[in-house]
């Protein structure tokens, strides 16, 4: 693959080989650090980030599930259903029911690859191409920046998107994520971040962990998890997050949220007292819990993962939002810019 002006950064010894792909695109790895041992590893295979490092009693305690190999990345799309551990998903997040959606009077016809739906940008989504890395930033709130040209037509989306992804580390302990992208023709976008999350480490379980949302409803689903275009109170429901209790064993709904500067979900694990904090410029967070490991996958240290090894946080707009007129717009013109950003802070609370 072509890594673009790789000859502007100094520092070699922030990025390594991390592998081929079966066509040979070399995948690099980067690390970022901050001045309190913070650490994050990405690799530009689907922008993923494959390892995050919270020093905690003087041990760095790894949070998120991922694999030591870019094989294992390679083969988990080969899953019944693939994880998505760490990626960054596009040019749709969530479901678009039965693929289809329509634009300036013209019907598209996406690839279905999820009972017949289109789940997570297609067969072939960002989390499986190999971005370009365009910058790299040293010495204090380090950052690396990806960038992918999806052409037009890419899973029958319309325009070739150029989309840009800039992660920073910052000094209090947060993960930046910035997304940008423009359209040849107008098109619609939703892209998000898909790590697992685990408090008390990659090789545990989240049951113990308790969570909190800001959130009074979530979306009305179907039999396929596709959004009915009704919303559920969450007033004496079991997924009421906003007093804070367990995480559940199984869990895959979309949590309406009014997009703010401030906090709109948390983590926290009694364990190891760290405590992850959300924030999202986006009107939902999907949360999902318990599938797509299928007490198979070695992940990292030969950790065996399993339903409840992670919980993700995914902030986007709202699935299936096209095919819904009262959704939020996911419709990116020709001559606009999309632009999201979301935070993961982390803190060890006394």
């Amino acid at each position: 693959m072509e890594i673009k002006h790789i000859s502007q950064f100094e520092d070699k010894s922030a990025y390594k080989s991390f592998g081929l792909t079966s066509d040979n695109e070399e995948i690099l790895s980067f690390e970022l650090s901050n001045k309190s041992g913070m650490k994050v590893q990405l690799i530009n295979y689907g922008a993923t980030v494959t390892s995050l490092k919270i020093p905690v009693d003087g041990k760095l305690i790894d949070v998120v599930l991922g694999f030591d190999t870019l094989e294992s990345y390679l083969d988990s799309y080969n899953l019944p259903s693939a994880p998505y551990f760490g990626t960054t998903v596009g040019r749709y997040a969530g479901r678009i029911n039965k693929g289809l959606f329509s634009l300036n009077d013209k019907t598209f016809q996406l690839a279905g690859n999820n009972n017949g739906n289109a789940l997570h940008g297609g067969d072939t989504g960002f989390g499986k191409k190999a971005w370009n890395v365009t910058n790299l930033t040293a010495g204090e709130n380090p950052s690396v920046t990806f960038s992918l040209l999806s052409e037009n037509l890419d899973q029958n989306y319309p325009g070739a998107l150029q989309v840009e992804l800039k992660y920073t580390l910052t000094e209090a302990n947060e993960l930046q994520l910035e997304y940008k992208a423009t359209t040849t023709e107008d098109t619609i976008v939703n892209l998000t971040h898909h790590s697992y999350f685990n408090l008390n480490g990659h090789d545990s379980t989240v049951l113990d962990q308790e969570m909190s949302i800001v959130s009074d409803k979530i979306l009305e689903t179907d039999s396929e998890n596709i959004p009915t275009g009704k919303f559920t109170p969450l007033s004496d429901h079991a997924f009421d997050f906003r007093t804070a209790k367990n995480c559940p064993a199984s869990i895959d709904n979309s949590f309406v949220i009014e997009p703010s500067n401030e906090v709109v979900a948390t983590l926290y694990s009694s364990k190891t007292k760290l405590k992850m904090s959300v924030y999202t410029d986006q009107p939902s967070v999907h949360i999902y819990v318990g599938g797509n490991c299928f007490d198979i996958l070695k992940g990292k240290e030969d950790a065996v993962y399993h339903a409840t090894s992670g919980i993700c946080f995914e902030t986007q707009n709202f699935p299936d939002a096209p095919n819904h007129k009262h959704f939020p717009n996911t419709v990116l013109k020709k001559g606009q810019e999309y632009q999201q950003k979301t935070v993961y802070k982390f803190e060890t609370l006394d």
